[in-house]
């Protein structure tokens, strides 16, 4: 230990000097979500004006910089691997840029050199005796980075847990380390309307005792959450843990005990949540923390049998496809994990890929269930891989399905304003 603490105070930085070495023409990458480290975005904003040329890659940006700004873009300009609220009028604006990719598959990315990482930045647990600290946060693709990069810089905060599985760094690893003891960013559960209630009704009806859950991000799939605290022996074997999935692991619905795949384990490659579930990841023996192309690997994590996948969309066609990710060729959000674990579930002996939406859009004007998606909508499911879309109108069951049984599907659990236009508008697609 004694070896390992010497390396931590020699390494040991102020914001300012840990940022001192990023270089003209680096890509920085950052890690995602709750993993992002405040302080060192910080110190970097701040000596932007000096730097030229510099890229730097985050997937899931919470906090607007000070170089998130078309006058800093040719200092320091911002690569998105999927749009966050933080950055995606900054598309539009020109500054950042957006990069199409599954989420699974940006490990390889970084392993190809596709995508670069000279400097790599995380929030990082305190170390512990042998040397180690926890990337617990957001190990998706920042452990592949770590492989690969020039410099490892870490935000050591002791309020970040330290968690198990393949998310751990040893200090020899690490360039430079700054401390910081400020609160970690905290996302709560989000209001649940009586819509998102229903739906969450609806799909609880297609989870089973002892099936494992992946749930997306978002109001419905918190929803369904609060929608199975009756079940039993659940396991979980997801991309995101929050705040709900730890309800459910309080409750005792949570068990992993039928589990095939890592039994009694929870598997999760990001935490984003509130101090509770920061505190509930903290050396909880019943978690493990990966990497995404472990967790999101549709030939990994189809090996759970019985897994059920929910994740939302923001618009189904006839045919199927969902439109998860942009409004028309307006770009929204990103593909994420959506399609690994369709895919997954797929793969999955028992599984069952949910694809979950309201039927309307402001105030019952629109339908998001229509003949063809709107022109220029990026599609994030494919017709080949749909199985279940739920609504608040009901449950439709694709899979298998010809072109004309998934128009009729479809159209039942559409608004009951929209079905005679539906009816027709299929008619004209021979449908």
């Amino acid at each position: 230990m004694s070896a390992a603490l010497d390396q931590y105070r020699q390494k040991l930085r102020t914001p300012q000097d840990a940022t001192a070495l990023v270089r003209d023409g680096d890509t920085v990458l950052v890690a995602s979500a709750v993993g992002e480290p405040p302080a060192l975005l910080q110190a970097l904003a701040a000596r932007r004006a000096e730097l030229n040329d510099v890229t730097l890659s985050q997937l899931l940006p919470l906090s607007p910089q000070a170089y998130m700004d078309v006058d800093s873009a040719p200092h320091i300009r911002h690569r998105s691997l999927f749009l966050s609220a933080a950055v995606r009028a900054g598309f539009k604006a020109g500054w950042a840029d957006l990069v199409p990719c599954h989420f699974s598959e940006i490990p390889r990315l970084v392993r190809r050199g596709e995508q670069r990482c000279e400097v790599v930045m995380t929030m990082a647990s305190p170390m512990d005796a042998h040397g180690y600290f926890s990337i617990s946060l957001s190990p998706d693709f920042t452990m592949a980075a770590i492989e690969r990069t020039r410099d490892l810089v870490l935000e050591v905060n002791p309020n970040v847990p330290y968690a198990f599985g393949n998310c751990h760094v040893h200090i020899s690893q690490v360039s430079a380390l700054i401390e910081s003891e400020a609160p970690l960013r905290e996302v709560g559960l989000p209001q649940i309307n009586e819509i998102q209630r229903t739906i969450g009704l609806h799909v609880a009806e297609l989870v089973k005792d002892g099936d494992t859950l992946q749930l997306g991000y978002g109001s419905i799939p918190d929803a369904v959450v609060m929608q199975l605290g009756g079940k039993k022996d659940l396991g979980i074997h997801t991309e995101m843990i929050g705040d709900g999935l730890i309800s459910l692991l309080e409750s005792g619905a949570v068990t992993g005990r039928r589990k095939n795949f890592l039994p009694g384990k929870i598997v999760a490659t990001f935490g984003m949540g509130t101090k509770r579930l920061y505190q509930a990841m903290d050396r909880n023996p019943t978690l493990e923390m990966h990497p995404v192309d472990f967790t999101n690997d549709p030939a990994i994590a189809g090996q759970n049998d019985n897994l059920v996948a929910i994740n939302a969309t923001l618009q189904v066609d006839l045919f199927g496809q969902c439109g998860s990710e942009s409004l028309g060729p307006n770009p929204y959000s990103g593909t994420g994990g959506q399609t690994d674990f369709i895919r997954a579930a797929n793969r999955s002996n028992g599984g069952r890929g949910i694809i979950v939406l309201p039927s309307t859009a402001k105030g019952d004007t629109i339908s998001r269930i229509v003949p063809t998606l709107t022109p220029g909508t990026l599609v994030s499911t494919s017709k080949n891989d749909v199985n279940y879309v739920v609504s608040e109108y009901g449950v439709a069951q694709l899979r298998g399905k010809s072109l004309r049984a998934r128009a009729r599907e479809l159209i039942a659990i559409a608004h009951p304003a929209f079905r005679d236009e539906l009816r027709a508008a299929a008619r004209s697609l021979s449908l």
